[in-house]
């Protein structure tokens, strides 16, 4: 019974909070809006291809989040190409990145946060450059 694959992120917010995630995982990384199921409740599913692996979904005024409960979530990771051409396209929605580097494997990488305060990663090969 092995796990075979990445299926899906979700995040769940009110209404407005959720139409700012969906315009920034469309605008600044390139996502696809798509065919979403008819829930009751209302949401955006997003794609990388044929894929929904971003599903938005919102949170209805009686959703509270337990307090005692600690989020261990530190970040959301692609893996894009043309690094160069990234950091220009982040610069022109004035998302501010910073650059890191996998030791030993040279693979670059922008860190910076979504609407929502969500950490995101995206990773370019080495050759990248």
């Amino acid at each position: 019974m092995p796990v075979i694959g990445f299926n899906h992120y979700n995040l769940c917010a009110d209404r407005a909070l959720l139409d700012k995630l969906r315009d920034f995982y469309v605008n600044v990384i390139g996502l696809q809006p798509g065919y979403r199921p008819p829930f009751q409740g209302f949401g955006y599913w997003l794609y990388l291809g044929d894929q929904a692996v971003l599903h938005l979904s919102e949170s209805e005024p009686q959703d509270v989040r337990p307090v005692h409960v600690i989020s261990t979530f530190d970040h959301l990771a692609f893996t894009c190409v043309s690094r160069v051409e990234m950091e220009a396209h982040l610069q022109k929605h004035q998302v501010q990145f910073i650059h890191a580097q996998i030791p030993d494997a040279g693979n670059r990488q922008l860190f910076f946060n979504d609407p929502a305060g969500n950490k995101i990663e995206l990773n370019f090969a080495p050759s990248d450059d």
